[in-house]
């Protein structure tokens, strides 16, 4: 007989996330990572705090994650001259009940991993398994094909399979076998992290420069003593798409020196871009690609989330924090109609089209369409933003991009639990 269990192919955010919720409210589970270990890997991340909200009710409190990270107050964008186009208070400074939360991506992963081993012990993650296919059986539940490193196999059963297993997953491979290879519009990033005095505020979102032509920088963390943060950036360069792209470029460590020239007239009385690169000591290049959304993320008991569902440009900062309400979704879900088909698809209703939406949005630059709105009218460079985009405007397009990404301040603050507090699961019969 099948295990009444939900198999998560892929340990990362999104499907740690969803196994601390399911043991938050009794459902048994276990989560299949095809990594052989758990390690920090990545460079700066930040959660959106709609996603912050759905980290609490986890128990995952602001005294925790301060321990990794440190919360957003400001985020602003900044012309190719480097005078301010845009900025607003983020998080608890902007009114939420939540605050917006910047880290290392490794060490939340690390959090959530050792929080979930502390809960729901060892066995609840099994290492070196990596879904590759799975079987949906008449009665209803789903068989899951799992090969280790050294090419063994083996199969294991439950009631539904969530695939978590990020922007190449095997489950979604499955379940539209004709999607379209991944997406690449020309963009390259260069990633790293370097220690430098805080811009701005403490804790500041700077978008730097025209979509096609940019910097992203914030901190993760607090200051030493010194007065220094550890700070995150990102260096982004749209280039000829017939010059192509290779995976063996994915996140592939290379030399300061190799890219830092892009940005050499990135300098301003209070940021010098090229001496920051330098400071570094190695960027990571990998090109910024997404998947075209699918109709649907379902097939009967199996569904997929996070980055398998959704992947999208990172220029919204909305993938890892879309993973996380994904997790509390799907909970939600089962809550009320049980570890069923039904309850996965009410998460598709509920997410599918929406995010996918956004992801198309993100594509289109996101909430860094001012400055292609800049870019169009003086080609980023003025000596008064009033005059070439209004505040109103500015505002207005603001707004609608935090709709649209689920953390409209109002909207959210008023918004339930998504999980009711001590709610516990009840098989249905």
């Amino acid at each position: 007989m099948t295990d009444k269990k939900v198999i998560i192919a892929g340990g990362g955010i999104g499907g740690l996330t969803l196994a601390l919720t399911l043991h938050q409210i009794g459902v048994p589970f276990l989560v299949l990572e095809k990594s052989r270990a758990m390690r920090p890997l990545g460079v700066g991340i930040n959660i959106q705090p709609n996603a912050v909200r759905e980290l609490f009710d986890l128990g995952l409190t602001s005294e925790i994650l301060d321990t990794i990270g440190v919360s957003a107050k400001e985020w602003a964008l900044v012309g190719l001259n480097g005078k301010e186009v845009y900025a607003e208070k983020r998080g608890l400074d902007a009114g939420y009940k939540w605050p917006q939360f910047a880290a290392h991506r490794g060490e939340l992963l690390m959090l959530l991993y050792r929080t979930l081993i502390e809960r729901a012990g060892g066995e609840s993650v099994m290492l070196d398994a990596r879904v590759d296919k799975y079987l949906k059986r008449p009665s209803g539940e789903v068989d899951v094909s799992v090969k280790r490193s050294d090419g063994s196999r083996f199969q294991i059963s439950g009631s539904l399979l969530i695939g978590a297993d990020g922007i190449h997953s095997a489950v979604r491979a499955q379940m539209h076998p004709d999607q379209p290879p991944i997406h690449w519009g020309g963009a390259i990033m260069w990633r790293g992290t370097v220690r430098t005095k805080p811009l701005r505020t403490e804790s500041s979102f700077i978008g730097l420069g025209t979509h096609q032509h940019r910097m992203v920088i914030y901190p993760i963390s607090k200051p030493e003593a010194d007065g220094t943060v550890l700070t995150n950036w990102i260096a982004e360069l749209t280039i000829d798409r017939n010059e192509g792209w290779f995976e063996d470029n994915w996140f592939k460590e290379v030399p300061i020196e190799s890219f830092a020239h892009h940005f050499e007239g990135f300098r301003y009385d209070w940021l010098d871009v090229p001496t920051m690169l330098n400071k570094s000591e190695c960027g990571y290049m990998n090109p910024m690609i997404d998947r075209d959304p699918v109709a649907t993320w379902i097939d009967g008991p199996v569904a997929l989330m996070g980055d398998a569902a959704h992947a999208m440009y990172p220029t919204g900062s909305n993938g890892a924090s879309q993973a996380i309400v994904d997790a509390r979704v799907i909970g939600a879900a089962i809550l009320t109609q049980g570890l069923t088909p039904d309850a996965l698809k009410s998460y598709d209703d509920q997410l599918c089209k929406k995010v996918s939406e956004l992801v198309l949005r993100n594509r289109s630059a996101g909430p860094f369409g001012l400055l292609d709105i800049l870019n169009d009218r003086c080609g980023g460079v003025f000596e008064n933003i009033e005059a070439v985009i209004s505040l109103e405007e500015r505002n207005e397009f603001m707004s609608k991009y935090k709709t649209a990404a689920g953390f409209a301040i109002e909207a959210l603050n008023e918004a339930p639990q998504t999980i009711p507090r001590n709610a516990k699961f009840r098989q249905l019969k």
